[in-house]
């Protein structure tokens, strides 16, 4: 008997931290409705029960509280910084700034800094059991590595005399090229749309990072296609979009960073975030503020 109570008490527990429940517990006061046997997973987190931080970890900077029992330092801002320094020169080159259009000089970021750094980054976010985090600075270090693969002169994989600049190739599409580079922007494109449906539930800032990104890969993949079709002009207008987007996708990327780093202990000011309204922290504030008009209505009756 004694063993069947904790058992259910241990389940209860479960169900206040995850939204599920079973046994007795179908019919907990926080299901509003009632329990759906037809659908289990109408009535979850309808109430007020605890919920997991958004991602599972911690690669929402800004982050209000710590993540229990860790003993590493968050990764988070170092991704982000590396990700957004060589995003910013590359959208430098992609905006024709200065009259520089040749982007061999984001190579070197690409593979030191937007690369290996933030590969590591991402790698640590693995150590701090954070899955959203790993993926994505994972990711898009590789991303970076593999661009300046792309871009660096001993492959010559997109150059003159290349796979894609020979007789053959040539015979078939002159700016067969410009297709290839597409593909591969595209499938960023489609990688960072799943990436920011994620970000749904974490905070204002981060949600825009990544839909700027997602623009970024968007334009640029629309002006491979466009110059392939002929519509140079078209192409090129669309690159310095990719480009706006890319330099607003940077200066985010650095103010989720700094977000991340600032605290008590190193600046004077914190920048706010903006948690959305559904969001754990944003659900937590309505929570207070409900109960501090609660509070006070009950004490002006009284």
């Amino acid at each position: 008997m004694s063993t069947h109570l904790e058992n259910t008490s241990v389940e209860k527990e479960m169900g206040k931290t995850t939204g599920t429940t079973n046994g007795n517990a179908l019919h907990n006061s926080h299901y509003r409705g009632g329990y759906d046997p037809r659908n289990p997973m109408a009535n979850i987190h309808a109430g007020d029960d605890a919920r997991l931080p958004a991602f599972g970890g911690e690669f929402q900077p800004g982050l209000y509280k710590p993540v229990p029992n860790r003993h590493f330092a968050n990764p988070a801002p170092l991704g982000l910084s590396a990700f957004a320094l060589t995003t910013f020169v590359l959208s430098c080159v992609n905006l024709g700034t200065r009259g520089v259009s040749a982007p061999n000089i984001a190579v070197p970021l690409a593979f030191g800094y937007g690369g290996l750094v933030q590969l590591l980054a991402g790698m640590w976010e693995m150590a701090v059991g954070n899955t959203f985090g790993a993926t994505a600075l994972s990711s898009y270090g590789g991303f970076w590595i593999a661009w300046g693969i792309m871009l660096t002169p001993h492959w010559n994989i997109v150059g003159q005399g290349g796979p894609y600049h020979n007789s053959a190739s040539e015979a078939i599409d002159p700016l067969m090229v410009d297709s290839a580079e597409g593909f591969f922007l595209t499938g960023w494109f489609i990688f960072t749309t799943i990436l920011l449906l994620c970000t749904l539930r974490s905070t204002v800032m981060f949600f825009l990072l990544f839909f700027s990104l997602d623009l970024c890969f968007l334009m640029l993949a629309c002006s491979h296609y466009a110059v392939n079709n002929g519509a140079t002009e078209a192409g090129h207008t669309l690159t310095k979009a990719g480009g706006g987007f890319g330099m607003v996708a940077a200066f985010l990327a650095w103010y989720n960073a700094f977000a991340g780093i600032a605290d008590s202990s190193n600046s004077f000011f914190l920048i706010p975030v903006f948690h959305f309204p559904w969001s754990e922290k944003g659900r937590e504030n309505r929570l207070a503020r409900a109960a501090t008009r609660e509070t006070r209505a009950s004490g002006n009756s009284a």
